[in-house]
């Protein structure tokens, strides 16, 4: 009876696993790591004798481009393969950029209290009055359309949300014995924050960083489809996307293809980010 209980319980954890995101974030890592290896051609590479071909199951199309070629003759596989590299790595930066200014200083508001608090705090919200397309076009006017300019404009621009969850966690630790305990031993803030408040907010900041790659793989994409991130050849999704629509209508692989490898990507990050929050929220273990 005992065996049939511990089952029905593993049944229920494996149907809570999210197996469609965990492969939709598997394949991504997978072709950022091997993608070298796995692509047919180089990004840059181009075939004038090659244009527009449609993908390998249409009239016309080529084995030896599956999903078709662009304009200049480019490899669509290819380069989706290669985006997810230059994708991951643009919403990597643009996480450790504001993910990092945001836990300081939300820990500073947070522990520290006061007047310290009240200033972080009215900052948060004056940075979070400002739009960040108006910011992004300010710094490229500045700057150039980059890759760099949308590293710089979404850490000005992210982290007030990160400050506020962090002051949040923060304001409920710093009241535990433990941190009392810690002032008794004459511990410094620094050491506080940083030894004894930062550990015990870590789960919370993994969920976090989980969901945002996929904001982070759109809000990249979008700069690119505008015009205000990264330029070519660069075969970043919302770039392809952009360099695509105005063959749409005769070439839609140029499109939907990057679309589809952002949705899947996107996807992928937002389930596991939503399981791993059931798993290491102490909450909704509760419910």
């Amino acid at each position: 009876m005992l065996f049939k209980k511990n089952n029905k319980k593993q049944r229920k954890v494996n149907n809570r696993i999210p197996f469609v995101g965990i492969s939709f974030v598997g394949g991504f890592l997978f072709l950022v790591v091997f993608g070298n290896w796995i692509a047919p051609y180089d990004y840059e590479y181009w075939d004038m004798a090659s244009m527009m071909l449609p993908p390998a199951w249409l009239d016309g199309g080529s084995m030896a481009h599956v999903l078709g070629t662009d304009a200049l003759g480019r490899d669509v596989f290819s380069r989706l393969i290669h985006g997810s590299r230059f994708s991951l790595l643009i919403a990597v930066a643009c996480i450790a950029c504001y993910g990092t200014i945001g836990v300081i200083m939300g820990l500073l508001s947070g522990f520290m209290g006061g007047i310290t608090d009240m200033v972080i705090m009215r900052l948060c919200d004056l940075w979070m009055s400002m739009p960040a397309i108006i910011l992004a076009i300010i710094l490229v006017s500045l700057m150039g359309p980059s890759a760099l300019t949308v590293i710089i404009v979404v850490g000005i621009a992210g982290w007030p949300g990160y400050a506020r969850i962090v002051r949040g966690e923060c304001l409920s630790i710093k009241q535990n014995d433990f941190i009392r305990l810690a002032r008794v031993a004459g511990c410094s803030n620094f050491r506080i924050m940083f030894s004894h408040v930062f550990p015990n907010i870590a789960n919370t900041l993994i969920v976090l960083v989980t969901l945002n790659i996929g904001q982070m793989i759109i809000l990249t994409a979008t700069l690119s489809f505008l015009g205000l991130g990264t330029q070519p050849p660069s075969p970043d999704w919302g770039l392809m996307m952009n360099e695509g629509r105005q063959y749409i209508n005769s070439a839609w692989w140029l499109v939907v293809f990057p679309g589809v490898a952002i949705l899947m990507a996107v996807l992928g990050f937002n389930i596991v980010g939503d399981w791993l929050r059931e798993i290491l929220d102490p909450k909704q273990k509760l419910r």
